[in-house]
């Protein structure tokens, strides 16, 4: 089988691996659809890792946001079946360290999330044509495309951050950074309750599409929050998706005191206006992966409750993998793209 292995930074391959064995108790094989091209796959592809300490140090299979459909269930495996589409979540916990038994199994001490080099030996991912999946991990995603399925994981990321944020309803909501994550979160923050949801960014493609997906309002991040910063500050909670320390650094003064922040995007070590965020009592709140966020996030696209289909920009056949990370990296015309393992 073909699969998508990244050796250093651009530094990809399309290389044959073998296929994996026939499904053990509680596991299914599954043929590869759909996978989506996150932000951290490119920051491996990009820079080789993702700040300075998580680095590759050996071969790594890229890929976590997948879709697939069943070829083999194995023994006690009843809820899903032959030629079933399901959306595979990545996150894998052991079920039995400290975080997993106090209910936070996204801090697993013993995580294998696909295509993670956080780990060494590394944890492989699933940009292949062929994988084999514990039933728990597939969610059914009957009515769905493939490629709706494979979303699935960022909006996994995205209802984490809302419960980090706590009740939104009837709240002003401010978003920094509309690549997938920001645009995903426009969209779960309104189905939270949000009454107004501002975004900001740099690029006009993706300021367009936060309006698209409903954004009340949609800024050039160089202009400025000014209309927001009177009487201390407009927005209740921050969704800072960017992961640069400039935009939380402007956004404080249109926070209102004793408003939240959440901390989504990853880009390295970020300097804080502490002093800023003293005074008008901040809350700061991390927001790392998700676990049972998954299967909701799965539920709440069949329902036609999150409607994902306008972020998924291209569809790239696997032979031009290469070519699908140099365009997902280009924020001008690409906001998610996908790479089909059929084609």
């Amino acid at each position: 089988m073909k699969a998508i292995v990244i050796h250093a930074a651009r530094d990809l391959r399309l290389e044959d691996r073998a296929p994996p064995p026939a499904p053990g108790p509680g596991e299914v094989a599954v043929e590869m659809a759909v996978g989506g091209i996150c932000g951290s796959d490119l920051h491996y592809y990009q820079h080789g890792g993702i700040g300075t300490a998580i680095r590759l140090r050996e071969p790594m299979i890229l890929g976590h946001e997948v879709s697939g459909r069943v070829t083999a269930v194995g023994d006690g495996v009843e809820t899903l079946s032959e030629g079933q589409l399901v959306a595979i979540s990545p996150s894998r916990p052991c079920g039995a360290c400290a975080f997993c038994l106090e209910g936070a199994p996204n801090h697993c001490m013993n995580m294998r999330f696909y295509g993670s080099a956080m780990p060494f030996p590394h944890i492989q991912g699933a940009f292949r044509q062929h994988l084999i999946a514990d039933a728990s991990q597939c969610a059914d995603a009957t009515g769905l495309t493939p490629g709706e399925a494979a979303m699935a994981e960022p909006l996994a990321v995205c209802l984490h951050a809302m419960r980090q944020a706590g009740g939104l309803v009837g709240k002003a909501v401010l978003v920094t950074g509309v690549g997938p994550i920001g645009a995903l979160c426009i969209l779960a923050a309104r189905r939270a309750g949000a009454d107004l949801i501002v975004a900001t960014d740099l690029s006009e493609f993706t300021l367009d599409m936060a309006r698209r997906l409903g954004a009340d309002e949609a800024w050039d991040a160089r202009e400025g929050l000014a209309p927001y910063v009177k009487d201390k500050g407009r927005f209740d909670v921050l969704f800072e998706c960017s992961g640069a320390a400039a935009a939380l650094s402007a956004a404080i003064p249109a926070i209102r005191p004793r408003g939240t922040i959440v901390q989504l995007g990853l880009g390295g070590d970020m300097t804080l206006p502490v002093q800023a965020m003293t005074a008008k009592e901040l809350t700061f709140r991390g927001s790392f992966r998700f676990h049972p966020e998954f299967h909701t996030g799965v539920s709440l696209m069949r329902k036609g409750l999150i409607d994902v289909k306008p972020l998924i920009t291209q569809t790239v056949p696997l032979s031009q993998a290469q070519a699908a990370f140099d365009l997902a990296g280009d924020r001008s015309r690409a906001m998610k793209a996908q790479i089909d393992f059929t084609a």
